[in-house]
């Protein structure tokens, strides 16, 4: 933490699968950044903006920057300088992180290459160098998950290339997806990537329905790869893994008592995941789940209902709700679309 950023852990988990059914708060582990290798962290970061009259000259927290070095204290974390109170060092951590923007902006550099990130976008580091500078106040989650680096690099391996984004659909603004990534032959930072995600199914019972699957973990440590979207879908990952989407819900007054049994089975067989449909007679919502997953679940736009068998929890954007294995549904009462970024990760019940 120094004066221009802080950040507040949400879970922490040293292992994979991880355990479901039990009650204790994990988010009050000690760990080590940026994670055991079959671990990681869900944690909100928050930057303040640099003002206009910042002056680099006074600044107390600039470091040059400099050959790359292990961060003292740590053990898979690299640097190479570059901070100040409104910039981050360029690092490298070993790992894969699915980055949300919530509020605000920031700016992501790479050795080639350098985006503005807006409310909605999504980055997936595949333990990639980069840097963040805060040109406004803003906030952004991480799921962080242990990688593995082969030769010690974490320099992009494989040949899965990067796949074509999806074509524009109708009356559907789609979310944006960043690739990042080592080259291999230098070990230098690139966008892999940079727009809608490939792989995007809708739902024809529920008109303006999206989901967006962003990326795939096959296990844990997770590869260092260029794609991961070829792998068949799955809402329950198994060795370890983890499955990336972010979902567009319609209001449901839109199509509600409209959608049949019929419907909803087509669309979890869809997800790859038929098993996962909990409907039965009496229901709270005809889109009720239950997987063996811990779900970290991250509100991106507008206002969303938690469904629980017993209870029911209202989520407005920025807000995050952790769900280990418990049957649910996502209910959007409002007037209007809302958006929510889900990680799924493989669970032990």
């Amino acid at each position: 933490m120094s004066a221009g950023r802080g950040h507040t852990d949400l879970w922490v988990w040293n292992d994979s699968p991880i355990t479901l059914g039990d009650s204790s708060d994990e988010s009050l582990l000690n760990y080590r950044f940026p994670g055991e290798p079959r671990g990681g962290h869900l944690r909100v970061v928050q930057s303040v903006g640099r003002p206009s009259d910042y002056d680099p000259a006074s600044d107390p927290e600039v470091i040059h920057h400099h050959p790359p070095k292990q961060r003292p204290g740590t053990t898979g974390t690299w640097d190479r300088g570059g901070n100040s109170l409104y910039t981050s060092s360029m690092h490298k951590t070993q790992s894969v992180d699915y980055g949300m923007m919530l509020n605000g902006n920031r700016e992501l550099r790479l050795d080639e290459g350098t985006v503005l990130m807006h409310p909605g976008d999504i980055v997936i580091q595949v333990g990639a160098w980069h840097e963040w500078a805060y040109p406004t106040d803003a906030q952004m989650a991480f799921d962080m998950i242990g990688a593995e680096f082969p030769g010690g690099n974490g320099n992009a391996i494989g040949n899965d290339k990067p796949l074509a984004p999806a074509a524009p659909v109708a009356g559907i603004k789609l979310n944006r997806r960043i690739v990042t990534i080592d080259r291999p032959q230098d070990g230098k930072s690139v966008i892999v990537s940079d727009g809608p995600s490939p792989d995007v199914l809708l739902d024809p019972a529920r008109p303006g329905f999206a989901s967006q699957r962003m990326w795939v973990t096959e296990g844990c440590p997770a590869k260092i790869v260029y794609e991961t979207l070829h792998l068949p879908r799955n809402m329950e990952p198994k060795n370890g893994g983890t499955s990336f989407r972010v979902d567009i819900l319609p209001p449901d007054q839109s199509w509600e008592g409209t959608v049949t049994a019929e419907d909803v089975r087509r669309h979890f067989a869809a997800m790859g995941s038929p098993q996962a449909s909990a409907w039965h007679d009496g229901a709270k919502h005809p889109y009720l789940q239950y997987t063996a997953t811990f779900d970290y679940c991250v509100v991106l736009e507008g206002e969303l209902v938690l469904l629980l068998d017993e209870e029911e929890v209202t989520f407005r954007a920025g807000e995050v709700a952790l769900l280990k294995g418990v049957r649910h549904a996502w209910s959007n009462r409002s007037q209007a679309r809302a958006v929510i970024a889900i990680s799924s990760h493989e669970g032990r019940r």
